[in-house]
């Protein structure tokens, strides 16, 4: 426990202090937002605001990670070493892409292709190592088996699990990117969720099965050090939504929503449960979805189901203020939690 209220304090601290350094250096060099000018016209007035925040609260996880086990004379584990690989690693790719932008002075970074391409590198090296390296007890990080408030099912295969990870990393990586469309929106409802991993860690290492054999143990390889993996990010991730909450002063850019996006599927992953993150991240997921609904429908009949995609534009459209919008997402991203965790703790309590 004493791991994980360090790395939770260092990363606020570190992010809290750094933002507003960050703040002064990007303004300084001109890196500011670029906005569609076909896009919702309020956010013109945006335009030039520092992004590529996401930065910030990367390098505060990572050093809120080392320090925690630097305080407690613990070393790494395997499980949140490549769970925080997987985080930087998609933020390099989120980083190239925000640097095109601001030096081409346009709204598009990369190709579609050349940034999913990044995504799935970085993606596959994850799902290779992941399946690998066991503990003295045999436990991997993970298994070749889809989860969901556990494993379950039969093994589907090194190549189809794989492909599986690699829809997870893909898909919420740009499902939180979607949703960083309003100041605060994706800090706050990813923060939800990193709350609820926090739990869900500390909850398996007490209820572990090396510790205590039992119809309703866990099979977790390192379930401590993702909960410490969870508080880094979550500390580090409100020490910049202090300045990224409306009317932001910074954004994260993609460098942030693709790296917030690559450790809430590296957590689900590890922590074994991974169709249990679409409820925990449901705000994301129905985001997302919104999108898929507008262009699959506009195809199909040359209308649109939504004023604009992705939704929370559509109430910006409909006349609804920023700040209310996005104070009610974050109590949908909390309502998704909840239900989340409610459906973790009924799965295991005991059966009459």
């Amino acid at each position: 426990m004493t791991n994980i209220i360090i790395a939770g304090a260092v990363g606020l601290i570190l992010s809290m202090l750094g933002t507003p350094l960050a703040i002064r250096l990007l303004t300084r060099r001109g890196i500011g937002q670029q906005v569609r000018e076909e896009g919702v016209q309020a956010h013109l007035g945006k335009r030039g605001t520092p992004t590529m925040g996401g930065i910030v609260f990367v390098l505060a996880a990572l050093f809120a990670y080392g320090a925690s086990h630097l305080a407690t004379l613990t070393p790494p584990t395997v499980s949140g070493t490549l769970v925080l690989f997987l985080m930087t690693g998609l933020g390099a790719v989120g980083f190239l892409d925000d640097f095109i932008k601001i030096y081409k002075q346009r709204s598009l970074g990369l190709r579609s292709g050349a940034k999913a391409l990044g995504q799935l590198v970085v993606g596959a090296v994850f799902a290779v190592l992941v399946v690998r390296q066991p503990n003295v007890y045999g436990i991997t990080p993970a298994e070749t088996r889809v989860s969901f408030l556990r494993d379950i099912g039969p093994s589907i295969g090194i190549v189809g699990f794989t492909i599986w990870v690699l829809i997870m990393i893909v898909g919420f990586s740009n499902a939180v990117n979607l949703t960083d469309g309003l100041d605060g929106l994706a800090s706050g409802a990813s923060g939800v969720v990193l709350a609820a991993y926090v739990l869900i860690g500390n909850w398996q290492l007490r209820n572990n099965c090396i510790d205590q054999l039992g119809p309703n143990c866990y099979w977790v390889r390192d379930p401590l050090d993702l909960a410490v993996v969870a508080a880094a990010v979550l500390g580090a991730l409100i020490g910049f939504l202090w300045w990224n909450a409306p009317p932001a002063r910074i954004f994260m850019g993609d460098t942030g929503s693709l790296a917030l996006g690559g450790v809430l599927a590296g957590l689900a992953i590890a922590t074994r449960t991974q169709l249990l993150l679409i409820i925990l991240a449901g705000l994301c997921v129905i985001i997302t979805l919104s999108v898929i609904i507008q262009v699959g429908f506009f195809k199909m009949t040359g209308k649109r189901v939504f004023r604009m995609a992705p939704l929370q534009h559509h109430f910006e459209l409909k006349g609804w203020a920023e700040t209310t919008i996005v104070v009610r997402f974050w109590l949908i991203a909390m309502l998704c939690a909840a239900l989340g965790l409610g459906l973790f703790y009924v799965e295991w309590m005991p059966k009459p």
